[in-house]
């Protein structure tokens, strides 16, 4: 068995069978295989789809690259929570400590942003000290500490799609439906969780673009779980324009911090609400009780100031500081590069996730090269979206970068015009879109 046997034959559109994935992810694990090929594999897959016993293989094999958790030791059912990535997207450090504050274990693997979308280890390493390299021997102390965990991929947890992950990110092969499922689930299932809740985006901002795909992904991961004993939810949440009114590591994270004390844009509150909800149902907290009333209790851990101090636990249990006041403590200050005004009155017709989040890239909140360092206070504010009046004169969009690793100016030109080209005005209302599009399970 040979490496380029394997990528001629998914080219050509054949089914790999188990042995031949288990020897490409011992490969890439064993770093035996040159990246070129991997590449080259990655983008075979992208073209030619992978079965679903293919991508059931390639999950189960990547989640055996390395340790498999074992927290069957911790009371209670662990439930975890995965994006499939978006624009804004800063839902999970509001949803846990929401969820950790019923009393009900929350294990959380995240990963870095892919391309123009953010990601949720990249805002908690935002907050000064916070540390996201958690050694799978700690994670039952540290959820014994404050109910939750919020932890990256080490060498030992799904070394196989960590480094996966990083190519695909730079190779243009993020958007297969395969790789994202087998990525997402080896996660899951090495991380020892019992039960998941998925947030499939889906929209302008995110890398399914339509429902038909998004969907097409959420039955892959459901299916994937019932194979490996783990029951799987699905939300299906917009992803036309950004989630909420910030985009950028610590400007997202302070967008945080006015969720969980009491304000903050009701968007926000609905995909978290929802999510929150349908965790709850996973345990014997909500199991017999319907959305609305669940919704209701999460909305008041945020009202009485309960899911903030848990938020507060969860930075001082991994090392990072915080205010007198039990806000973070940041790497760096967003300062403000300029901001734009509409030129014209009407209604925002348009205000497109993909082009903010390149925009916000390009500004040096992403990665655009696999060995980029992100400059943390980078980043955007929204001042108004879809649905919005706005006149003539009105602030559209502020452009921000950090003090510590400030881009040239021609990168900030080219944020501007995508930015510009990002908003529509009309004359007419248009609907605002959707948050929740459609609950799987």
């Amino acid at each position: 068995m040979n490496m380029l046997e394997l990528i001629e034959k998914k080219r050509d559109g054949g089914v790999l069978g188990k042995e031949e994935i288990e020897f490409f992810v011992k490969g890439v694990t064993e770093k035996t295989i040159p990246d070129y090929q991997i590449s080259a594999f990655l983008m075979a897959v992208l073209f030619k789809g992978m079965d679903d016993q293919e991508t059931t293989d390639l999950t189960i094999a990547m989640s055996e690259s390395g340790k498999i958790c074992d927290l069957s030791d911790i009371p209670g059912i662990k439930v975890d929570k995965h994006s499939t990535g978006g624009v804004g997207d800063k839902v999970t450090p509001i949803l846990l400590p929401i969820v950790a504050s019923f009393g009900i274990p929350c294990v959380k693997l995240s990963g870095r942003g892919l391309g123009f979308t953010g990601g949720t280890i990249d805002k908690f390493e935002s907050i000064d000290g916070f540390c996201t390299s958690v050694d799978p021997s700690e994670f039952k102390s540290k959820i014994e500490k404050c109910g939750m965990l919020l932890g990256g991929q080490t060498s030992d947890l799904a070394p196989c799609d960590k480094y996966l992950y990083a190519l695909r990110d730079v190779t243009g092969t993020v958007p297969s439906i395969p790789l994202i499922a087998s990525s997402i689930m080896s996660k899951k299932i090495a991380g020892g969780s019992d039960a998941i809740v998925l947030d499939i985006t889906c929209g302008s901002g995110a890398f399914m673009k339509d429902p038909d795909s998004a969907r097409e992904l959420a039955r892959r991961m459901i299916s994937i779980g019932k194979l490996a004993g783990k029951p799987v939810t699905c939300v299906m949440t917009s992803m036309e324009q950004p989630l909420g009114i910030m985009v950028g590591n610590i400007l997202e994270m302070q967008e945080v911090v006015s969720v969980l004390t009491g304000n903050g844009s009701d968007e926000v509150k609905k995909v978290v609400l929802t999510m929150a909800s349908e965790m709850l149902k996973m345990t014997p907290v909500g199991k017999d009780l319907d959305s609305e009333t669940l919704m209701a209790m999460c909305e008041e851990k945020l009202k009485n100031g309960e899911a903030f101090e848990k938020f507060g636990e969860l930075i001082l249990s991994q090392g990072g500081m915080l205010q007198s006041d039990g806000s973070p403590v940041f790497v760096d200050r967003p300062c403000e590069v300029m901001t734009v005004y509409a030129e014209c009155s009407g209604y925002i017709s348009k205000c497109d996730a993909l082009m903010v989040g390149e925009a916000s890239c390009l500004l040096g909140a992403g990665r655009m090269e696999k060995d980029d360092v992100i400059d943390m206070g980078a980043g955007i504010r929204l001042y108004k979206k879809i649905g919005d009046k706005v006149s003539r004169g009105e602030e559209l969009f502020s452009l921000y970068t950090g003090t510590k690793n400030p881009v040239g100016d021609d990168r900030i030109d080219e944020a501007l015009f995508k930015m510009q080209d990002a908003y529509e005005i009309s004359d007419q209302a248009p609907a605002k879109p959707k948050e929740i599009l459609e609950v799987i399970s």
